[in-house]
């Protein structure tokens, strides 16, 4: 049997709509830390489009992202996103030494004991994870390479949206 083309586009709409609905899970809750000294709990973000972005020190990639998720916090905070870095480096003063020299304004959670990174099954770094208002996790994205923050963007609008 042959299925005409919007059949397919029917059939891949579907199953795509299947698959988000079949993964939505609820979000870990977990309270960390910030470099600042200031305690932050993931359930008080609760209404807002949540991502997580694991990142070390020593990883090229985040040094290369840093800037852009910078971005775009500044551009989609007033509608209701909500960035926080969660720095997995055992040694905290390393991380403070890459924070001075990638200057950011959202808040970054210490990982140290990588209790966090456990909740999230984390194996890559850096890797950004995305929370819809609701709590549910939605998307996951390991590593990154120059242009990936416009996959970043297209889905923080899509669960700005929601």
């Amino acid at each position: 049997m042959r299925l005409t083309y919007i059949q397919k586009i029917a059939s891949s709409f579907i199953l795509s709509l299947c698959s988000s609905l079949l993964w939505a899970e609820t979000a870990k809750d977990f309270t960390a830390k910030t470099f600042a000294g200031e305690n932050i709990r993931l359930q008080e973000q609760r209404g807002n489009v949540v991502m997580l972005n694991f990142w070390a020190s020593w990883c090229g990639p985040c040094r290369k992202e840093m800037p852009l998720l910078e971005t775009l916090q500044k551009k989609y905070q007033r509608m209701g996103f909500v960035l926080l870095g969660v720095n997995v480096d055992e040694d905290s003063a390393a991380a403070q030494r890459f924070l001075k020299d990638v200057e950011t304004t959202f808040p970054m959670l210490q990982d140290n004991k990588g209790d966090i990174s456990k909740l999230y099954n984390v194996d890559a770094m850096p890797t950004s994870i995305f929370i819809d208002r609701e709590g549910q996790l939605r998307s996951v994205h390991r590593g990154y390479k120059s242009g990936d923050e416009k996959a970043y963007e297209k889905i923080i609008k899509k669960l700005i949206r929601e």
